[in-house]
């Protein structure tokens, strides 16, 4: 996901002791950002144009390194005036900051954040399994639906450290993509089949800025990372340098594939672009490979939203009293068969509201604009006012109340303009 949506899929490496060196931490970092919405950005270049749409990539990139910042000085700011050794996650800097009613809206917009991700890996898997059994009458929602029972199997699996090769797998098929439409637009420059001037620098259409704002953000996943990935460094001066280099190498490459998807395929351009892709073995391999992969890491999206529904269910009586390890084995079964019931129920409904998506970057675009500005801008300078607010200097005071006040209109724009479609 994806924003806070992609942030679990650092959990295979950061499974590790707490001392990570600074390549470690350097991947670590780049496999929370890099995500499946980078294969929309082609489409967002062409609704915005490549120039307007390249400039938003930079901006939230910029935007996403200062802020992902603001949330570490937030926390030093509270280990400086109590104890904060359990301070671990975006959660607990909400509550640290705003209290209770901090905690219940970071964790609030983290979940629908996360249930924005697994949407969107749904409709990204659905499109492109209905592309590959193009002419065998499979729509994008019954491939959805088929998905289901394999979806609900995996969610019942206890450790997702079974599941971590295939986070690697689905990253890798995700490059092989990428490189596969560099190497389309490539091939068509010097065939001389696109002009350069044919492609639209910057839209006539103010809707498609907005547009491509918001699938700009959504790309830059993993913000509720941010905390776990500096607390995890053996050296953590060093994270603030190692932040803007990966950030850096990302947003150019960001830039560059969605130019070159942009420049290849021009007004034909698709939502996910590995629809444009040719009907070849090579470029059906890759869709294969890609939707596998995320296949076998839904439930690693999954995996914040249970901890949270879980944990509210914990706090119920009856399900205390049925998971009780010390009460008969019948009755532990019952509340095993509670979580097992609860997870199945997740996965279907996220499976509802994926079949009457439109459209992969259409989604994406308005997960980006609503809850993942909240999470990656709003919530962060809120947080940075309220905790050192009278000991800011004016233009740091200014800025945040710039970054606050930009990310609460971008996010009632862009929900308004990708509802409305642009």
């Amino acid at each position: 996901m994806e924003c806070g949506g992609g942030q679990s899929k650092a959990v295979p490496l950061l499974d590790k002791p707490a001392g990570a060196s600074a390549a470690q931490t350097l991947g670590n970092i780049i496999v929370s950002v890099v995500g499946t919405g980078v294969l929309g950005l082609p489409f967002a270049l062409r609704i915005a144009g490549w120039l307007a749409g390249s400039l938003g990539v930079i901006i939230a990139g910029l935007g996403t390194y200062y802020c992902m910042l603001l949330l570490v000085e937030c926390r030093e700011k509270l280990a400086s005036v109590e104890d904060s050794a359990n301070r671990k996650t975006y959660g607990d800097l909400g509550y640290g900051c705003m209290g209770r009613t901090g905690r219940y809206l970071t964790e609030s917009v983290i979940l629908v954040a996360q249930c924005g991700g697994s949407v969107a890996y749904l409709v990204f898997v659905g499109q492109n399994l209905s592309s590959i059994l193009n002419g065998y009458g499979f729509s994008v929602a019954s491939c959805i639906f088929l998905l289901v029972p394999i979806e609900i199997g995996l969610s019942w699996i206890g450790s997702l450290s079974a599941l971590a090769p295939f986070s690697v797998f689905a990253s890798v098929c995700n490059l092989l993509a990428m490189l596969f439409v560099v190497k389309e637009d490539i091939q068509q420059a010097f065939e001389g089949e696109f002009s350069f001037s044919d492609r639209t620098a910057v839209t006539s259409s103010i809707g498609g800025l907005p547009f491509a704002g918001g699938v700009a953000v959504f790309c830059f996943e993993g913000f509720g990372m941010t905390l776990a990935l500096e607390g995890s460094m053996r050296d953590k001066t060093s994270f603030p340098r190692l932040l803007g280099l990966a950030l850096t190498g990302i947003t150019l490459v960001y830039v560059l594939f969605g130019f070159a998807g942009y420049m290849a395929y021009g007004d034909q351009t698709r939502d996910s672009v590995t629809l444009n892709l040719p009907r070849n073995w090579s470029a059906v391999v890759i869709q294969i490979g890609l939707c596998l992969g995320l296949i076998f890491t839904f439930p690693i999206m999954l995996h914040p939203i249970n901890e949270i529904i879980e944990g509210k269910l914990a706090k119920v009586k009856w399900f205390q009293k049925a998971h009780d390890n010390n009460n008969e084995y019948s009755t532990t079964r019952i509340g095993k068969f509670a979580i097992y019931m609860t997870r199945a129920m997740v996965v279907i409904q996220l499976a509802v509201l994926a079949s009457c998506v439109p459209g992969f970057a259409v989604f994406a675009s308005l997960v980006g604009s609503t809850v993942c500005a909240l999470i990656s801008f709003v919530l962060p300078a809120t947080f940075h006012l309220a905790l050192l607010g009278s000991s800011l200097k004016l233009w740091q005071r200014t800025l945040d109340f710039s970054i606050l006040l930009c990310g609460m209109l971008f996010a009632a724009y862009g929900t308004y303009n990708a509802m409305v479609g642009v």
